[in-house]
This record gives C-alpha cells, sequence and structure tokens, in this order.
C-alpha cells in the first residue's frame, strides 16, 4: 500500500483527564484528526492505536483501523514512536508488508487546513525525503539559561538587537503532521531521519492542546479559518 495514517491516542492524560475525547467544536478532539486523514486523498489507510475503549468505539464509528495498544506503550513515559512501530509491527504479523510512506498525525494539534496532510506527502515524495515534520515560521526572541542560572539570549544577540522580521528564517516544529518512510522508524527508532524536510504551516496551526483552555482557544481559531478541514 502507499500511504497509512497512524494517529496515537491512549486514554490517559495527565493535564487534561481523557483529553483525546474531550469535547472541541462539535465532537471529541480525536473526531477531528480522523476525519483530515480521511479527507486526505493520498491515505489509504488510517489506523488509531489505542489502550482505551471509548476511542476505540469512536475510531470504529468512523471507520477506520483499531489497533489495540499493549498497557506497557501506553503509560506517560512511552513514546509515539513505541506506538507507532506497534502498529507496523502488528501489521507485519498479519502478513502485511510496510506501507510506502507512514504519515503520522497528534490529535492534540487540531487545526490543519483540508490539503495540508496531502501536500505534505506530496513534498516528501516531490523533494525525494525520507523524513520530514511540519512547522511553523518562528519570529519571536528566545531564551533560555545558563549553567550558572542566568539568561542567555538563543536565537540573537542582545546586544545587537535587530527588527523580528529581520531574523534569519527559524521554524517551531508544531507537531501537527509527520510523514516518514518505514525504514526511518526501524532503522533509527525516530520518526524522524534520513534526508529530511519541512512541511511549513501557518501560524494558527502552531496551537496545540496541552492545558484546558487550549480547547476554547482551538476552537475559537476552528470557527473563524475558512479553510480549515471541517469535521
Amino acid at each position: 500500500m502507499g500511504v497509512l495514517a497512524i494517529i496515537p491516542a491512549r486514554g490517559g492524560s495527565q493535564r487534561i483527564p481523557g483529553k483525546n475525547l474531550a469535547p472541541l467544536a462539535g465532537q471529541p478532539l480525536l473526531g477531528h484528526t480522523i476525519d483530515h486523514a480521511l479527507l486526505a486523498r493520498s491515505v489509504a489507510e488510517v489506523v488509531v492505536s489505542t489502550d482505551h475503549a471509548d476511542i476505540a468505539a469512536l475510531a470504529i464509528a468512523r471507520g477506520v483501523t483499531l489497533r489495540w495498544r499493549p498497557p506497557a506503550l501506553a503509560g506517560d513515559t512511552a513514546s509515539s514512536e513505541s506506538a507507532l512501530l506497534d502498529v507496523l509491527d502488528s501489521r507485519r504479523a498479519e502478513g502485511l508488508d510496510d506501507p510506502e510512506i507512514v504519515v503520522f498525525l497528534q490529535c492534540t494539534s487540531p487545526v490543519r487546513a483540508v490539503d495540508d496532510i496531502d501536500r505534505a506527502v506530496t513534498a516528501l515524495r516531490d523533494q525525494k525525503l525520507d523524513s520530514l515534520l511540519s512547522v511553523c515560521v518562528n519570529t519571536r526572541f528566545c531564551w533560555g539559561v545558563d549553567a550558572q542560572g542566568q539568561p542567555v539570549s538563543l536565537n540573537y544577540d542582545y546586544r545587537h538587537r535587530r527588527r523580528e522580521q529581520d531574523l534569519d528564517p527559524q521554524y517551531q516544529e508544531n507537531g501537527s503532521i509527520y510523514v516518514f518512510r518505514p525504514w526511518v522508524l526501524r532503522q533509527t527508532g525516530n520518526r524522524l531521519g534520513g534526508r529530511m524536510g519541512f512541511y511549513q504551516m501557518d501560524y494558527w496551526s502552531s496551537f496545540q492542546v496541552d492545558e484546558p483552555e487550549d480547547l476554547e482557544l482551538i476552537t475559537w481559531i476552528m470557527k473563524r479559518r475558512p479553510d480549515h478541514a471541517a469535521g
């Protein structure tokens, strides 16, 4: 098969209980990303990986493939890579070959245009990439703290302040879309590797659901974005 979309969605969440099923703009948070994957013309199959019965029921109701995730891969310390690899290994155990391309979608970053997934897949193919991540342009001055606890300017020299618009191009990983060839994950244990590239998304797609108030903010964004992929 060509393109397999995987949406990891475990039941647990520390900051927002039941986050993946939290109401957002008229449906559960997870539902938006399932709809986006189903709308993508390049995607041949959509898989939801979960350990939770209610999430499984939503996946079945939407007509996508359900993969039960082992408890060891569903805790707070479990990586997304472990869930992705579990899906690929489960398919192999059933005699299915790895797809040409995997699209990893995080449902906590649900602000996507209708064609974002297809354009990201096309970018990987056209640029002959092995992996790709979605990003938004960063125009903010960023600071960190050194070993002595002192503030340190990271992406500019505060002694020679430049205008934000004059900063060298910088990009923020927005967590929405990752596209990769399966060998990258199998050989490196990482969603990113080999020849890498960006898929640039707009400012509004930089917002993620991390705190309860983010649900209200993203609902506001979705209602005002005419190009948003409607769920």
